[in-house]
């Protein structure tokens, strides 16, 4: 019976794609769902083989965890450069933009308290 292995939803494409290579390699069928036209699906990696979910468990868990060493690296050597993404460092390369999105922000935080807001008057 298929068993749901890995979610794909807000998952980087080059972090799916090493996770489909790692079950090729590992000669375990899988399957692909995709959220669908509308995004309501599930996007997720299946396996075909319920008895070798504990195995692919096993081989996911440890390519995160090189995967997180990596990236952790990456992002303090961009720290120590000054390189790395900041809210200033946003702000100055597209401000109008984020002011934008902060106003949003305001209105909708306005539109959904004021009732609370206006309660006793």
């Amino acid at each position: 019976m298929a068993v749901r292995l890995f979610k794909l939803r807000d998952v980087p494409d080059d972090e799916a794609d090493d996770v489909r290579q790692l079950l090729t390699d590992h000669d375990m069928p899988f399957y692909e769902t995709h959220a669908g036209g509308w995004g309501v699906g599930t996007p997720a990696i299946w396996l075909h083989d319920e008895k070798q979910l504990d195995h692919a468990r096993v081989l996911i868990d440890e390519y995160q965890q090189k995967r997180f060493v990596r990236v952790r690296a990456e992002y303090e050597a961009l720290k120590e450069k000054g390189r790395h993404v900041t809210f200033l460092g946003k702000f100055s390369q597209r401000p109008v933009l984020v002011v934008v999105f902060i106003l949003v922000a305001l209105f909708i935080l306005y539109i959904s308290l004021s009732p609370f807001l206006n309660f006793g008057k």
